[in-house]
């Protein structure tokens, strides 16, 4: 691990870990994911699957509210699966459960990196990584005629769990979000743009893990601090994608805004909004022979 100091005295950590680089991958790979668009808007014949293999570069904070930003640079993987029940796509990795022209169901995933050596919480445990996984109820709510703008809304109900030896559950998270997708975004050809914005609300499990402070861990400028659970504050990101002949090319930005979260009050929250981001490029390795057709 390398560390610099910012001019405005924050500390910058690179870290390039095994099992950091993984999660940061899945991270940067779903966000790139989450806001674009297939090939085409409309029904078509596609391969089965498609692979392909790049490298990327992500920054974001250690945990929503945290002052110490870290940097991954990292591979990232490309991968499209067009299976009858399960899915890798713009959408993340899922299983379909229910689909209809108006609604389907889900099952939808998120994680989260490690948090060491963290400013903030200096001489408190490190936190483990952790992965969230639940169904998620999708409303289609508008599709254009030509079937290039699409507006949906998407409900992930999430439980939360460590990585370790001895999983353990943590809460249960809610990020409802509106979805906007747009083909040839301003004229763009062969682009496809997107975003998400929403409020997340998790239980006093999950911001307990997070953002409480223990008696036995409370200093002068860092008091002890109990976490409600409740509102979380909103987050908005936004994707731009191009798939190539050869390779596939993509970046995201990502704000958070924690203002009137339940845990705002927490010593530990640092920052009420902030910006993180990621870019990333593959190359295709693999392609299928056997076509199925994709739905809109």
């Amino acid at each position: 691990m390398t560390r610099t100091q910012n001019g405005d005295g924050r500390t910058f950590h690179v870290t390039v870990t095994r099992n950091t680089t993984l999660l940061a991958g899945a991270l940067l790979s779903t966000a790139l994911l989450a806001a674009s668009l297939a090939d085409t808007a409309a029904a078509r014949d596609a391969p089965l699957y498609e692979f392909g293999l790049g490298l990327g570069a992500i920054a974001f904070e250690d945990y929503r509210g945290s002052n110490t930003t870290h940097a991954y640079p990292l591979p990232v993987p490309y991968l499209l699966y067009n299976g009858k029940f399960f899915k890798a796509d713009r959408d993340g990795v899922r299983g379909t459960l229910f689909n209809q022209d108006w609604v389907e169901l889900n099952v939808s995933g998120n994680a989260t990196t490690p948090v060491k050596n963290d400013r903030e919480r200096s001489g408190m445990p490190d936190l483990q990584s952790t992965v969230e996984v639940g169904p998620s109820l999708n409303f289609h709510l508008m599709r254009s005629d030509d079937r290039r703008i699409k507006f949906d809304l998407r409900m992930p109900l999430r439980t939360a769990l460590t990585v370790d030896s001895s999983p353990r559950f943590i809460g249960w998270t809610f990020s409802p979000q509106f979805a906007l997708d747009v083909v040839d975004p301003l004229g763009a050809q062969g682009w496809h743009a997107g975003v998400l914005a929403g409020p997340l609300f998790a239980d006093h499990r999950y911001d307990n893990y997070f953002y409480t402070v223990a008696p036995q861990y409370a200093t002068l400028q860092r008091p002890e601090y109990r976490a409600s659970g409740g509102y979380a504050g909103t987050q908005t990101i936004g994707a731009l994608s191009k798939r190539f002949p050869k390779y596939w090319v993509g970046a995201y930005a990502r704000y958070d805004s924690l203002s009137g979260a339940a845990f705002a009050d927490s010593p530990l929250v640092q920052r009420k909004s902030y910006w993180s981001a990621g870019i990333g490029f593959a190359w295709m390795i693999s392609r299928s022979r056997q076509m199925v057709e994709i739905p809109d």
